[in-house]
């Protein structure tokens, strides 16, 4: 008991703690209406195209500024976006050979960037490799700020655009058809993602990043048929996520948050699949077995009847 009220009193814990709680309830949210769309394959693909970014942003300025992080990260996630939406439209390239394409050339050269970076001068205080999969432990009190208000904002934002995402995320025609701005709302979408992997990188890593936004979605669609529910529980399951992982860390040594916190949303995942009340496994398998006993049930009442009428006959 001593441990665990000296790791919750421990100031950096607390910062990581929050840190991870705050990134699991934004990607949980995010993650069920790229979900809903389809689209899982999306973050995946913004998270590795915003590696070039981060380098591109160290190469200009030599500093390990995450504000400059950010804006390089976005600009480039943003360009992915657009590049993934031009291939797509006018191309007969379906949506995931383009998000294939994109994400490959994306990371391999960021990859280039960053061998580039770690040979140069700079490159022992560059750091960047961290980004491929994160250092929680590196956060500090301006980045969990950072977190913050960006998870404040993102999950404000969604919503008061619940209903119009949730169109979206069905019957995009219908909404186009009620004078929706489908193509706005479809790209504020992708740039909330690409924000979220942004503030992400850091803790998780670009290479782990599309787990916890889709990860906890799905875990979570186990549960329950209403999106409003499923997007509650997502970012439920996220933060869980976030809060076992820190913790696990912390206990265990030299283990990094990033990776557990994944772990931990697939322990979350594997418990819907299997004890989810509807949809789960063990679930069906009692219906099943219900309804079995129920038909040889039947048979043997509907057996039984026939051979009174014959003896009666």
């Amino acid at each position: 008991m001593l441990n665990w009220v000296e790791l919750l009193t421990d100031p950096n814990t607390q910062w990581i703690l929050m840190g991870s709680m705050l990134l699991g309830l934004c990607s949980g949210v995010l993650g069920s209406f790229a979900y809903l769309r389809k689209q899982s394959l999306m973050g995946d693909a913004l998270s590795h195209a915003a590696l070039p970014g981060v380098c591109i942003a160290f190469m200009l300025t030599g500093t390990k500024s995450i504000i400059f992080f950010m804006i390089g990260a976005v600009a480039a996630g943003l360009l992915a976006t657009f590049g993934i939406g031009y291939v797509t439209r006018n191309s007969r390239i379906k949506q995931d050979a383009a998000l294939g394409i994109v994400l490959s050339v994306f990371f391999g050269f960021g990859i280039v960037l960053l061998t580039q970076i770690q040979h140069s001068a700079s490159g022992n205080q560059a750091g960047l490799d961290k980004f491929l999969f994160g250092q929680a432990a590196s956060m500090i009190a301006s980045d969990v700020y950072t977190m913050m208000v960006v998870c404040i904002v993102l999950v404000g934002v969604c919503a008061l655009l619940f209903k119009e995402f949730k169109l979206m995320s069905f019957d995009p025609g219908f909404a186009r058809g009620l004078g929706f701005p489908v193509a706005f709302l479809d790209q504020l979408m992708m740039l909330f993602i690409v924000i979220a992997v942004v503030v992400g990188i850091q803790a998780v890593g670009v290479v782990l990043m599309a787990a916890l936004l889709i990860t906890p979605a799905v875990a979570a669609r186990y549960w329950t048929e209403r999106l409003g529910v499923m997007v509650v529980l997502s970012g439920i399951f996220g933060a869980l996520s976030g809060i076992v992982g820190t913790l696990l860390s912390t206990l265990a040594n030299n283990l990094p948050t990033g990776p557990l916190s994944v772990l931990a949303a697939t322990v979350f995942f594997t418990v819907s699949v299997l004890f989810a009340p509807q949809r789960g496994i063990v679930a069906r398998a009692i219906r099943r077995s219900r309804t079995n006993k129920l038909i040889i049930e039947e048979q043997r009442q509907q057996r039984v009847r026939v051979a009174k009428e014959v003896h009666h006959g």
